[in-house]
Formats: C-alpha cells, sequence, structure tokens
C-alpha cells in the first residue's frame, strides 16, 4: 500500500509522540483513494482523493496572504452549492506557478469530472453528471516549482479505481499520511454527537508542521461529517470555531500560500434541519466540531519542526479578547522565548520583553504570571518565594504551561507553541534537499 509508518513513529521529538489516535471508521456518502504519484524521490502516497458520491454540502475558510497558490484561486472561483471531490497533492504548493499551475488544475477537474461521471454511471441508481466546478483541489509543498502536472494526471484513473465505499481506520490514515509533507506523523480526530436525536458523525485530517502562524486557519485541515446542514451554516460554524482552534496556533511565525480549512457535509443523517446556528438543537455539534479543530490543531503544533516542548500561553484578565490574543502570540512567536524554552532556561525576562512590545496596555500594579503552578510575578513585582531552581527543573517538562495576567479587563485567549531547536534549522535548511 505503499504506507511508510516508521516516518511517524520514529518522531525525532522528545515529547510529540501523538500515537493516541482514534478510531475513524466509515462515513455516510464519502469514499477516500490514495496513490503514489511519484512526487517524491521515495515511495510513498502523495496523492488522495475524498469523493462525495452525492454531492457535498461545504465551507471554507482560505489563507489571508496577499500571495496566494493557485489551488486557492480556483477554490475560490467556483461557486458550486454542492462539491463532489476534493483533490490533494503533496511536495508541490502549485504557488507562483502562474498560468501552468492554474490551467493544470482547470485540465485535471475536466478528467476528473468526466472520469467521476463514469463511475457515477457505473455505481449509482440516479446517476449524476459530475462538472469541472463540482471539484475542489489542496496543494502544499514547494512554492515556485512547476507544478507536475502529467504525473498526477496520469494517476486519475488509478485514484478513482482505487475508489472504496466503505472507509475504516486503516484508509483514513492512509489519507492522513498522504498529504504530509514533512510532518513526522499523520493528525486525524473523530467526535459523535447529536443534532436533536439524531447521532452524527464528524471526522477530520490535517497536516501541518512548518510555516505555521494562521491567519484564518493553517495548512491543510479537512473536517468530515454526515450531518444534513446547509453551506451557510457550516459556513459559520467553521468561521466561529476557526477563531480559538487553528487560529490560535503558531509554530514559527508565518503564514502559508496555501492554508485552507474545509468543512463537508454528505447529508446522509436525517437531523433536524437547522437555520440558525444559535438554535440549541446545533449546540452540540459546535461544540464537537470545535474538539476535532482543537485537537488537530494541537496535533499540528506538537509535530511542528525540530519541536521538543509543548507550550501553552494564557493570557488572562485583558481589556479584550484581540488584546489578549495579541500578547499570547508576541510570547508564542518570539525566537527568544523559544530557544530559551528550547534549552530549558528559566530566563522569564525573555517573556516579560514579548509581553511589553505586544503593543496592549497591562497594569503592573496588579500583573501577574506563572510558569506551571510555580509564581514568577505577583502584584507587578518579583514574587517573594520565586525559586530559580525549581523553574529550571520545571523547565524540563514536556509540557510548558505560561499563565500571564494583565489586570485591564476580563477577556482571556489561550494560544499553542512549540520550542526552536538545532533539529528546525537542520529540517528547514535541508527541506529541499
Amino acid at each position: 500500500m505503499g504506507i511508510n509508518f516508521s516516518n511517524f513513529l520514529n518522531s525525532q521529538s522528545k515529547n510529540t509522540k501523538m500515537i493516541d489516535f482514534q478510531d475513524l471508521d466509515h462515513l455516510d456518502g464519502m469514499s477516500i483513494s490514495v496513490v503514489n504519484a511519484n512526487l517524491y524521490k521515495n515511495n510513498r502516497d502523495d496523492l488522495s482523493m475524498f469523493y462525495f458520491r452525492e454531492g457535498a454540502n461545504h465551507a471554507s475558510v482560505y489563507t489571508q496572504s496577499k500571495i496566494i497558490s493557485e489551488n486557492i484561486k480556483w477554490n475560490l472561483s467556483q461557486n458550486s452549492k454542492k462539491v463532489f471531490s476534493l483533490i490533494v497533492n503533496t511536495r508541490n504548493a502549485n504557488a507562483f506557478t502562474g498560468n501552468q499551475g492554474y490551467e493544470s488544475l482547470k485540465n485535471l477537474a475536466d478528467t476528473i469530472s468526466k472520469k467521476l461521471t463514469e463511475k457515477q454511471f457505473q455505481d449509482e441508481e440516479k446517476p449524476r453528471k459530475i462538472t469541472s466546478k463540482e471539484i475542489l483541489f489542496g496543494c502544499t509543498g514547494t512554492i515556485g516549482e512547476k507544478f507536475p502536472y502529467e504525473k498526477i494526471a496520469l494517476q486519475i484513473p488509478n485514484l478513482i479505481n482505487k475508489i472504496r465505499y466503505t472507509q475504516n481506520k486503516f484508509i483514513w490514515m492512509k489519507a492522513a499520511l498522504g498529504i504530509m509533507t514533512t510532518d513526522t506523523k499523520p493528525k486525524i480526530a473523530m467526535e459523535e454527537c447529536k443534532i436533536g436525536s439524531e447521532k452524527v458523525k464528524i471526522y477530520g485530517v490535517a497536516k501541518g508542521s512548518g510555516m505555521i502562524y494562521p491567519n484564518m486557519a493553517t495548512t491543510l485541515a479537512y473536517i468530515f461529517t454526515d450531518a444534513s446542514l446547509s453551506n451557510d451554516v457550516l459556513s459559520k460554524l467553521l468561521k466561529k470555531n476557526i477563531f480559538n482552534t487553528f487560529n490560535a496556533i503558531s509554530c514559527d511565525g508565518d503564514t502559508s500560500t496555501n492554508d485552507m480549512a474545509t468543512i463537508f457535509a454528505t447529508n446522509k443523517v436525517s437531523n433536524p434541519k437547522i437555520k440558525n446556528i444559535k438554535d440549541s438543537k446545533i449546540k452540540n455539534f459546535d461544540k464537537s466540531l470545535n474538539n476535532v479543530l482543537l485537537n488537530l490543531a494541537k496535533r499540528v503544533v506538537s509535530d511542528g519542526e525540530g519541536a521538543s516542548k509543548f507550550i501553552t500561553i494564557n493570557v488572562a484578565k485583558c481589556k479584550n479578547e484581540l488584546d489578549a490574543k495579541k500578547i499570547a502570540f508576541s510570547i508564542g512567536n518570539s525566537p527568544l522565548v523559544k530557544t530559551a524554552i528550547a534549552g530549558e532556561d528559566p530566563n522569564w525576562g525573555r517573556i516579560i520583553m514579548a509581553i511589553g512590545k505586544a503593543g496592549p496596555k497591562i497594569n503592573l500594579k496588579k500583573f501577574c504570571m506563572k510558569l506551571g503552578n510555580l509564581k514568577i510575578i505577583q502584584d507587578g513585582k518579583l514574587f517573594q518565594n520565586y525559586d530559580e531552581e525549581l523553574l529550571s527543573k520545571y523547565m524540563k517538562s514536556e509540557n510548558i504551561d505560561l499563565s500571564v495576567e494583565v489586570f485591564t479587563g476580563k477577556k482571556n485567549f489561550t494560544a499553542y507553541t512549540m520550542d526552536f531547536t538545532k533539529k528546525y534549522i537542520e529540517i528547514n535548511g535541508d527541506y529541499r534537499s
């Protein structure tokens, strides 16, 4: 099957062996197919298809970078109520590829839609003619290299022939592995909940390890549900729940040209119709969606390039949520903070520096800060029982929790990040080798 499990089982990270993978199984209305299109020098899966037999309602959020990839341009130009397939390639970002990159997607969409239409007439009682506008693309990898149209086009028939209408954990794992680049392990998550009295599933896969500082989402994240939900409701739910999940993480402060997060609903469960996300019947789904997104987002951070520490930054008692977010990311994106944590150095002065430069006002007479349960600053002064020896021991932990209280209001924000190690430089210095 071409799966290299050693890639994620033998992670170099000390703390990120998150191999507690959930048992994703079958989700009605969709199929998964994964193949090797020889986009890499080594033999690995690198081209994935998610196929929706009766179409799927959908909603996406995309990168806010002023330079976007050709697949993002393609997706933004399609206005179909339903989509029938998502195709994801790795190794090539299809960014800064110009007309060649966009026309390649157009040609691929034509081919895929025709082949899937043939599949419809083979397998369905009520076959549907699928159009190129009902195909979405995800691309990830190196920017500025010619898009490998020929290699991908060659594998489209194989990709469609491998479609299986029943999924299991192995197939979901294969799909998650197939969209990885510098990731060392796949990222999958799931929740089950109810809309009204009907049970629904929410499954998710993601990839991401470097170039992570979301301004909408981050890298690639795909969520699938068998619930019956409109595009409008899906869009509002996704945007609402991106804020404190994928928009709450950072690995290196860099936002990709290709970031996208998309949710698909196959409409196979006859749940009550939801017209407004404030409807009490959608409350459990809303919470479960947040759980899936946060699970995936944390997995991205924990697998950050060269990471040895998973860092949680909670900034509380701010005037507003935006101020709290600014302070949290000022800390989380500081190379000086990240390297100190990598070196297990209790140099809390670097954290103070990052808080001070963030911009929002701070009530220094009440300001408090602690790492784990160890107080460092209380009432704007060094805590009277501060013990650097204890703090040094805490810095050896694999999970670092930082808490800051600025006392200008009642709002808070939690961000998640990782440290900078020598391995980060090695990975990015050799990225294209």
